[in-house]
């Protein structure tokens, strides 16, 4: 994005989080905040007040607030004209997670879960990091124009028989563009790792699987992998695989040491699955922050298998996808829905 100050709207009924978010916000100096207000109605009167060169960039919506909560606003806020990127802000709880993907579900860009006070409240270095990432990356993404649909050709003998994801910041989003254009009967399985807490895994897998595309369930410790179904990690646990006396593939959850300042991370799913699947593993590596999934996809090279990264202009951060392209890895880069219509293409070709 370019140097161009980025608008940005506070939402919330707490004065102090208001103060909190504003100060981390600008404390970078392309973003300025415009406006803070304490509720849904009280957003939606504020922008009937500003003109249409200077409403919001992106407005950051609390979900819980008294007059009119956030669940209400949000369709409210996202039919005006220019429409801003929403992205909500949700308590780091089941029912929070619960809540945010419900708002992706109803048009929000994305979600930013709260830290809690024994995670270093607001001052913890993560949540400042992942705050100004999403703010920034949604808001250029949001001024970009729609681009038509495009659809790569093959890569040559690609013939998958597990497909991996990796995916941090902006990745729910990424993750549904993906999903719900794949078909329900997929004849392979398909393993998520998703930098999420604890809580909210589960809800995005309830998510994925109400999209229409393959069933979808946050894996389970032991459970065999499955055509036609995608497991996503825990949070707190790395998700893993071994290969069972019979030959089926099983799953083997991990609490051990973070990797990457993650857990789960992309890199254990991958290497795990790089030694039983080899060149039958194709690796998908989406938006997010750091370089996560790059010594997994040094390992899915190794050993064969093909890798495949979203590509910048559609990526909220290019950190983990950018590793992976600039080591010279990925064979496609593209947004997601063209990642998912190639996969479709070289499963047709493997029928």
């Amino acid at each position: 994005m370019s140097n161009a100050t980025l608008r940005v709207m506070l939402c919330d009924d707490s004065q102090a989080m208001r103060t909190s978010l504003a100060r981390l916000l600008e404390s970078d100096p392309i973003i300025r905040i415009i406006a803070q207000v304490g509720d849904g109605e009280a957003a939606l009167r504020m922008l009937e007040t500003m003109p249409p060169a200077q409403q919001p960039d992106v407005i950051l919506l609390d979900l819980e607030m008294p007059v009119m909560d956030g669940m209400t606003a949000l369709p409210l806020l996202l039919a005006r004209r220019p429409r801003p990127v929403v992205i909500v802000a949700s308590a780091l709880t089941q029912r929070g997670a619960s809540q945010a993907m419900a708002a992706l579900r109803a048009g929000a860009a994305d979600y930013l879960p709260k830290p809690s006070t024994a995670m270093g409240g607001l001052r913890d270095s993560a949540f400042q990091a992942e705050l100004l990432a999403k703010v920034k990356g949604w808001a250029r993404i949001g001024r970009q124009p729609d681009l038509p649909l495009t659809r790569p050709g093959a890569v040559a003998g690609l013939q998958p028989r597990a497909i991996a994801i990796g995916a941090s910041t902006g990745g729910p989003q990424a993750l549904a563009q993906f999903v719900k254009r794949l078909p329900r009967q997929l004849h392979l399985p398909v393993l998520i790792t998703q930098h999420m807490p604890a809580g909210f895994t589960a809800m995005l897998a309830q998510h994925l699987n109400g999209l229409g595309g393959p069933s979808c369930s946050e894996a389970r410790d032991g459970e065999a992998l499955r055509p036609g179904h995608i497991l996503i990690a825990p949070g707190n646990h790395h998700m893993m695989f071994r290969r069972g006396d019979s030959g089926a593939v099983h799953v083997q959850l991990s609490s051990s040491p973070q990797e990457n300042f993650c857990r789960p991370a992309v890199d254990p799913m991958l290497r795990s699955l790089a030694t039983i699947y080899g060149r039958g593993l194709l690796a998908i590596i989406l938006t997010g922050m750091g370089q996560d999934g790059l010594l997994g996809c040094q390992a899915v090279a190794r050993a064969g298998g093909t890798v495949l990264a979203q590509d910048e202009a559609s990526s909220v951060v290019w950190g983990m996808p950018g590793a992976v392209a600039k080591a010279g890895l990925a064979q496609l880069l593209a947004p997601p829905a063209a990642l998912a219509e190639f996969v479709l293409a070289a499963l047709r070709q493997t029928a």
